[in-house]
């Protein structure tokens, strides 16, 4: 499998030397703020340089910026080139997106995360909160930290945890994530962001009674998860040869289907 990797930073560097350690060919690096690959391979400063290679790569891995992301993703899907992303913070632009992609006739893989561990968390997260939700007793909310990089806040993992419990919760209507100067209301689901230190990214769900309270959490360690699953989402990409917008829930569910 013939790799581009669009943008250059920490994630990509890891990317890079993930994928060489599985064999996989990486064709172009893609930066325009970085100046040399740490593995060798060649970095180009636009991404129109793709058009220049030898052979076009069979999946294109973006871990940029919310900025630039949709540019990036709207020129991939015009060139026919499968996409696998991990940026945040542009999804209110897949709708438009996902036209390009489906005129182009090509595919793109998108995630808020790609931990395998955080997308099996999805699911925890949705059969808690169908459990708790007849108990009006029990108020939920939430809370994410994440290092002082970060460009976006609440996170795509926030607003994706946010959404899975809202959508098997009837008493909670709305997630709301910015700070308040009141009490939030009944219907209302509070998910609070914090961007402190190095914290790779730690999401918590709570429920909370005045008796008791019981928490789910996941916590990050490092990048090596978010690499493994872009890598295993890209290598499913490529494998499945269909056209369309697909997601980390469609490959897992393929996996758990055939296991």
């Amino acid at each position: 499998m013939q790799l581009a990797i669009i943008g250059y930073g920490k994630m990509g560097k890891l990317i890079e030397e993930r994928a060489l350690e599985k064999a996989y060919k990486i064709t172009a690096i893609i930066d325009p703020c970085a100046e040399q690959s740490l593995r060798g391979n060649q970095i180009y400063k636009s991404l129109d340089s793709l058009a220049q290679l030898p052979a076009k790569p069979d999946i294109a891995i973006e871990f940029t910026h919310p900025d630039a992301a949709f540019d990036n993703l709207l020129f991939l899907a015009r060139a026919k080139i499968p996409a696998v992303t991990g940026t945040t913070g542009w999804f209110d632009k897949l709708p438009e997106i996902k036209k390009e992609v489906e005129a182009n006739n090509t595919s793109l893989f998108w995630a808020p995360n790609f931990s395998l561990g955080m997308n099996l968390f999805y699911r925890i997260v949705e059969y808690t909160s169908g459990i708790f939700d007849p108990f009006n007793e029990y108020d939920v909310g939430g809370f994410e930290v994440h290092h002082n990089k970060k460009a976006d806040s609440p996170s795509g993992t926030a607003k994706e945890i946010a959404q899975r419990a809202l959508s098997k919760m009837k008493r909670k209507k709305k997630a709301v994530y910015e700070m308040l100067d009141h009490p939030p209301g009944s219907d209302e689901l509070h998910f609070a962001s914090l961007r402190a230190g190095s914290v790779p990214g730690t999401h918590s769900l709570l429920f909370d009674s005045p008796a008791d309270s019981i928490e789910i959490t996941h916590t990050l360690r490092n990048r090596e998860g978010l690499v493994a699953g872009a890598l295993r989402a890209a290598q499913w990409l490529f494998e499945q040869k269909k056209s369309g917008v697909f997601t980390m829930d469609d490959m897992l569910s393929d996996i758990l289907q055939r296991s």
